[in-house]
């Protein structure tokens, strides 16, 4: 089970069993499409949206804790967030926990989290 962070607002997103280690789930919150993914020991969140040119990075190759954006192939560091090959494109986090059945995400991304 994942901790709640304090003072942020989260929605029901899922059944808990929705987010698998080898694929994103996505889901709607709000205005925003979110990919989350399963790192085994955490779970994370971002926006739906490649930085480069929108691609869906929660329809991309997941190895790890790195997605493939399925459009261009940039690639990028489930844990922070960041591109592998540097720090210049950044997917935006949302924050993400968990009980026994359901997958909880924040209602709007989270800013300054790496």
């Amino acid at each position: 089970m994942s901790r709640q962070p304090d003072d942020v607002a989260f929605v029901r997103l899922a059944p808990r069993e929705a987010v698998a280690p080898d694929r994103a789930f996505v889901g709607r919150v709000g205005d925003y499409e979110v990919a989350v993914f399963d790192l085994g020991d955490a779970l994370v969140a971002y926006e739906n949206v490649c930085p480069h040119q929108g691609g869906p990075i929660g329809e991309g190759i997941v190895a790890g804790a790195t997605v493939t954006c399925p459009w261009h192939a940039w690639c990028f560091d489930l844990r922070t967030g960041t591109m592998t090959i540097g720090d210049f494109a950044r997917l935006r986090r949302f924050a993400v926990f968990a009980d026994d059945k359901t997958l909880f995400i924040s209602a709007q991304p989270i800013e300054g989290v790496r």
